[in-house]
């Protein structure tokens, strides 16, 4: 016997008709039964991963947290250790002031006084 079909033409011979048997569709049911639960375990799996990421990503965010509160509070040790020394250097600057306008004042001028009270006196 010849079936045409779309203008082609098969021999019955060479055909062989499917007909799903009660074994085929059950096997057929759990292989998708297989795989849905493989799906299902993948799932599970990647939500676990992602958990994990997230538990890192959250620890390592507090933990840098930290470190950076810590950097702020030795920024603020040091400005104020800079404050201290600025305003001690400007102590001692005044100190060095003073004591050069002392001597200026007590030698160099005596000495100038005295050459000067020298030259009228020859």
């Amino acid at each position: 016997m010849t079936i045409q079909s779309n203008g082609s033409s098969y021999e019955t011979a060479s055909v062989i008709r499917f007909e799903p048997n009660a074994k085929s569709v059950s096997d057929n049911a759990d292989q998708l039964d297989k795989a849905g639960q493989t799906i299902l375990q993948l799932l599970h799996k990647a939500a676990g991963v992602a958990e994990d990421n997230s538990r890192h990503a959250l620890e390592m965010a507090q933990e840098l947290s930290q470190q950076l509160r810590a950097a702020e509070e030795r920024i603020a040790e040091l400005e104020a250790e800079i404050d201290t020394y600025r305003d001690r250097a400007d102590r001692a600057e005044q100190w060095l002031h003073r004591v050069y306008s002392e001597i200026e004042d007590r030698f160099l001028r005596q000495n100038d006084q005295r050459r000067g009270h020298r030259r009228r006196t020859a």
